[in-house]
């Protein structure tokens, strides 16, 4: 205890005080205004200066001294540290020439591979551009509104980590993923019906390396892979950069076609990827008969299923989850993600596969990273022990669901009478069918112009011509945003609409 004008001070309440001292020194240091060779009052003058109690002070500056800021001598005081020298940089000559040599520009085009050069890698950037508009509403971007992100309850356990582990946190973790957290999420797993003991599970840095591990173990360059004819970008991408060939399979209301599967079923596929539940982009459900046909179809043409539960807990309305197909088969190849109902940033996700093929995923992880950042990985488990997830999907599902219905109720009133659309029960994505002949690309163009951002069937699919529609989000925008895109879009299809009109016209004239 400590004494500040005769008043007992306890140390330990004194945080602010030291993050006061310990900040505005570094940005005095930072600014200049701190030369090296400064002198800083002694701790004990700066002490009464403050009313703060002297170990305050003294634990400030030993923290800097540690951290390079400050030197400490004996009988002579505390001094600003002198600063590195920057290195110095020598801009290379243009086109890499040095040193008098010619410029020569080495084959790039030859060098790289045709993986890397695949035509789905660069649809982002061909048609996810934007407009440099301030007011812009995204209906495009797949990730919790900053005011649903659980920030509080996240720094407490980071809190609490770093004060119970301390550097023990900072290390490196098992290949696999601490066993801490896998007994955590083979915990909730069951808890939502699919059967999960820890050693199943290998935590991943997000599920986008769950699904790259996956693509790595199973595929061979030019291996056929097959996947539905409208299905998530990024599996897209990986599986074009593991080198497969991708087959698309065409889909009905109850999910992918058996009649296709079963004509696809000898050409030697490697795997088939698939999101059952919260479908991206579709946000379709496959039919608990349908899921039953895919395990037969699965053991029957020797293909395993990569089985894509991102939106896992994300149910809008009362009506229950179908049963995973992990749930019903232990050969299918299970993917989790937090990204959608915690955090993106968090980049922890996981991967439960059969036992036979576990040892070579978790040598090929180790291959690509050394492992998921281990402070991440406590943090996560000690949300998860303390309920916070609970907790957290109490608040961020009813307003998921509030945003849905804002949504819908703007469709209903400003987009043409004749689309029609599926009721999004589960995850956090609605799907608009175009009419055929309608191009997706024109009115995502057009609804840009009008300030919304939507996103085009060509995003997600390996078809030249997929199934004409466009896919919009509503949970990083609040209700009423939300509405107002929804006119926007309205007048987009109005102005397409008239577009049509136009060129219709123009063809009959011609004729």
């Amino acid at each position: 205890m400590g004494r500040r004008s005769g008043i007992h001070v306890d140390p330990r309440r004194a945080e602010p005080i030291y993050r006061q001292i310990f900040d505005r020194i570094v940005d005095r240091i930072q600014s200049g205004a701190f030369p090296a060779g400064h002198r800083l009052p002694p701790t004990r003058t700066l002490a009464s200066e403050l009313g703060a109690h002297r170990n305050t002070v003294v634990r400030a500056y030993e923290d800097l001294e540690t951290a390079g800021f400050v030197l400490s001598t004996v009988g002579r005081g505390t001094f600003v540290a002198p600063r590195q020298p920057s290195p110095r940089v020598v801009a290379p000559a243009s086109n890499g020439a040095a040193h008098g040599q010619p410029s020569i520009d080495l084959p790039w085009s030859s060098i790289l591979s045709t993986a890397a050069m695949g035509e789905p890698l660069g649809r982002f950037d061909r048609l996810g551009r934007g407009y440099a508009r301030s007011d812009l509403i995204n209906l495009t971007r797949m990730q919790p509104s900053l005011d649903l992100l659980p920030d509080d309850l996240f720094r407490r356990c980071i809190e609490h980590v770093m004060r119970t582990l301390g550097p023990r946190a900072l290390v490196y973790g098992p290949r696999e993923g601490l066993p801490r957290l896998r007994e955590v999420i083979a915990d909730d797993l069951t808890r939502q019906g699919v059967p999960a003991r820890a050693d199943d599970i290998i935590v991943t840095t997000g599920s986008q390396q769950a699904l790259d591990l996956a693509a790595r173990a199973l595929c061979n360059p030019g291996d056929p892979f097959l996947v539905e004819n409208l299905t998530y970008g990024g599996a897209i991408s990986v599986l074009t950069a593991a080198g497969a060939k991708l087959i698309s399979v065409p889909s009905d209301e109850e999910g992918p076609s058996m009649s296709a599967l079963s004509r696809l079923g000898r050409i030697g596929a490697k795997g088939c990827y698939l999101m059952p539940s919260c479908h991206n982009p579709t946000g379709l459900s496959v039919s608990p008969e349908r899921r039953e046909e895919l395990i037969a179809w699965s053991h029957d043409a020797g293909v395993p299923f990569i089985e894509d539960d991102y939106g896992a807990d994300l149910n809008l309305d009362s009506e229950p989850m179908p049963p995973a197909l992990r749930s019903l088969d232990g050969n299918v190849l299970y993917v989790g993600s937090f990204s959608k109902k915690l955090i993106p940033a968090l980049r922890v996700g996981f991967l439960m596969c059969p036992a036979p093929i576990r040892p070579v995923l978790v040598s090929l992880k180790h291959a690509l990273d050394l492992g998921t950042s281990v402070l991440l990985q406590h943090v996560l488990a000690e949300f998860l022990e303390r309920g916070y997830m609970r907790a957290h999907l109490g608040r961020i599902l009813p307003e998921y669901r509030a945003r849905r219905d804002a949504l819908e109720k703007g469709l209903q009133a400003h987009l043409p009478k004749s689309i029609r659309w599926r009721h999004p029960e589960r995850g956090v994505v609605a799907w608009i069918p175009l009419p055929a002949g309608w191009s997706p690309e024109a009115i995502c163009d057009e609804a840009r112009r009008q300030g919304v951002l939507v996103s085009p069937s060509t995003l997600y699919s390996v078809d030249p011509r997929p199934p004409p529609g466009i896919r919009l989000t509503f949970c990083a925008e609040p209700a009423e945003r939300l509405r107002e895109g929804a006119r926007r879009l309205g007048k987009a299809f109005a102005a397409a609409a008239a577009d049509r009109r136009l060129e219709t016209r123009a063809a009959l004239e011609v004729v």
